[in-house]
C-alpha cells in the first residue's frame, strides 16, 4: 500500500482534494485503515506522516499552507462532514468540511482576509485556532490553541471558518510587541474597509490589551484614521447625492450663552445637523459606552428643544449604506418647511 492506493472499499471521490491528503484517525478508520497500518505508513521514510496528534498527512514532504490550515482545524475542532451526493449529469459535488467549535484566528486569519501587512501563511511557524475555553487541547506543532468564553460567528474564507477581522486583530496584537507592526495592522483594517475602529477597540478592550502603551498609541492613530475616512465619506455623500452644501465642522452657541456642541455638518436655513457617531470606549466596560451614549443623547435633546434636527450617522452606515443615509438627511431637510422656526444660534468654525 502506498499513498496513491485507495484506502478502503469506501471511495474517496466524495472528498475534496485536500481532504484526500489530510485525514484524522477516525476518518482513516472509517475507510478501513487499521491503527497498525497507520503506524506502518508513517514509519521513517514512509509515504505518510503524522502532522499533529490524530491527524495524518498522506504524502511525504512538507505540507502546503492549505494542508496545514485543515490539519490545525481537524486537530482542534469537533469535526463533522456535510455534503451532497453526486447527481447524474451535473458533475460530481464534493463534500465540504464543517469544523465545529473551532476557527482560524490571529495573523493567519488576517492573511486569509486579504491583509497585505501580515506574513504569508508559509512564513508562520504556528497557526492560531480559536476554541471554547472548556476544550481540553494543548498547543503543539503548527497548532497554537487560543481559548475564549464565547466563540464569535466565523466567516467562511476559502471554505474555512475564520474569525471576524476585529477578533483576529485582537488575537494577533496579543502576540505582537512591535509598535510599528501593530499600527500597520490596525491601519490596514480601517483603511482597507475590513471593519470600523469602534469594533476593533471593543475587541482590544475585551482582550485587556489597552494597558500596553504601544497598543494605545496605535489605537489613537486608528481612531484618527477612522474619523478622517468617515468625514471623507460624509463629504462624498453630500456631493454625490445632490444635497445642498452645509457648513462643515462647526460649533453652535446660544447668543451670549453656553456652548451647545460641535457638529460635523450643519444646514442653518433648515436647522438640520449631522454628527458622526464614532464612539469607541477605551476601558472595556459597558458603563463607558453608556456614558458616551448619554453624552450624545443629552446633546441631541438640548439641540432638538431648540428646534434643531440632529441626524447621527455611523462610519459603518456611511461605508455600507451611503444612499440610504443621504435619503435620511434629505428627508430631514425637506421636513424643515413643516416645522416651527428654530431658535437663533451662533455658528462658529470648529
Amino acid at each position: 500500500m502506498n499513498h496513491n492506493t485507495p484506502l478502503s472499499p469506501r471511495p474517496l471521490r466524495h472528498l475534496s482534494e485536500v481532504r484526500r491528503r489530510v485525514m484524522t484517525i477516525a476518518q482513516l478508520k472509517s475507510h478501513g485503515v487499521a491503527p497498525a497500518e497507520m503506524g506502518e505508513q508513517c514509519r521513517p521514510g514512509g509515504p505518510w506522516q503524522q502532522i499533529l496528534p490524530g491527524v495524518f498527512l498522506l504524502h511525504p514532504g512538507p505540507p502546503t499552507s492549505e494542508e496545514r490550515l485543515h490539519a490545525v482545524l481537524m486537530y482542534a475542532a469537533r469535526e463533522r462532514t456535510s455534503g451532497v451526493p453526486a447527481q447524474p449529469n451535473t458533475g460530481e459535488q464534493h463534500a465540504a468540511p464543517v469544523y465545529a467549535e473551532a476557527m482560524i484566528t490571529g495573523l493567519a486569519a488576517l492573511t486569509l482576509h486579504g491583509f497585505s501587512a501580515t506574513p504569508p501563511l508559509t512564513a508562520l511557524d504556528a497557526i492560531d485556532v480559536l476554541v471554547p475555553r472548556m476544550r481540553r487541547l494543548r498547543s503543539i506543532g503548527c497548532a497554537r490553541i487560543l481559548r475564549t468564553a464565547a466563540l464569535p460567528t466565523p466567516q467562511q474564507v476559502t471554505g474555512l471558518p475564520v474569525a471576524p477581522v476585529p477578533r483576529a486583530l485582537a488575537d494577533a496584537v496579543a502576540e505582537l510587541t512591535d509598535a510599528g507592526a501593530v499600527r500597520r495592522l490596525l491601519t490596514e483594517a480601517v483603511r482597507g474597509g475590513h471593519c470600523e475602529p469602534a469594533s476593533v477597540v471593543r475587541e482590544l478592550n475585551q482582550a485587556k490589551l489597552l494597558s500596553r502603551p504601544h497598543v494605545v498609541d496605535a489605537v489613537d492613530s486608528l481612531l484618527a484614521e477612522g474619523r478622517a475616512i468617515a468625514e471623507d465619506r460624509l463629504y462624498a455623500m453630500v456631493h454625490e447625492y445632490g444635497l445642498p452644501d452645509p457648513v462643515w465642522n462647526v460649533d453652535l452657541r446660544l447668543p451670549g450663552g453656553p456652548h451647545l456642541g460641535g457638529l460635523d455638518a450643519y444646514w442653518p436655513e433648515q436647522a438640520v445637523a449631522v454628527e458622526l457617531d464614532t464612539r469607541a470606549p477605551r476601558q472595556g466596560d459597558r458603563q463607558d459606552d453608556d456614558a458616551l451614549w448619554s453624552e450624545y443623547a443629552r446633546k441631541r435633546e438640548h439641540l432638538e428643544r431648540l428646534g434643531i434636527t440632529v441626524v447621527y450617522v455611523t462610519p459603518k452606515k456611511l461605508r455600507d449604506a451611503l444612499e440610504q443615509q443621504a435619503a435620511v438627511v434629505r428627508t430631514a431637510l425637506m421636513a424643515a418647511a413643516d416645522r416651527d422656526p428654530a431658535a437663533y444660534v451662533v455658528v462658529l468654525p470648529r
